[in-house]
C-alpha cells in the first residue's frame, strides 16, 4: 500500500487565490478542495459517458420498462 502520495501543481497567483477563497468559503483545507474538485469532475465525466452510452443503446432499441420491472431486473443481477 502506498502512503503519502503527493502531486505538485503549478498555479498562477489568481488560480491560487481562487482556490484559497473556495476552501475558506467551504471551511475545508486546500487539499480537500482540490481533491473534491478533481473527483467530482471525474465522476461527472463518468456519469456523462454512461448516460450517452445508455441513450445510444435506447436509440438502437427504444424499448422501455416500468419501475417495478427495473427493480426486478436489478434484483435478478444480484
Amino acid at each position: 500500500m502506498l502512503k503519502n502520495n503527493t502531486i505538485d501543481i503549478a498555479l498562477t497567483d489568481d488560480e491560487l487565490a481562487l482556490a484559497i477563497d473556495y476552501a475558506k468559503m467551504h471551511a475545508i483545507t486546500l487539499e480537500t478542495a482540490f481533491k473534491r474538485a478533481l473527483f467530482e469532475a471525474i465522476e461527472d465525466e463518468i456519469d456523462l459517458a454512461t448516460a450517452e452510452l445508455v441513450y445510444k443503446r435506447y436509440l438502437e432499441n427504444p424499448q422501455t420498462i416500468d419501475f417495478d420491472e427495473a427493480i426486478e431486473l436489478l434484483a435478478d443481477d444480484e
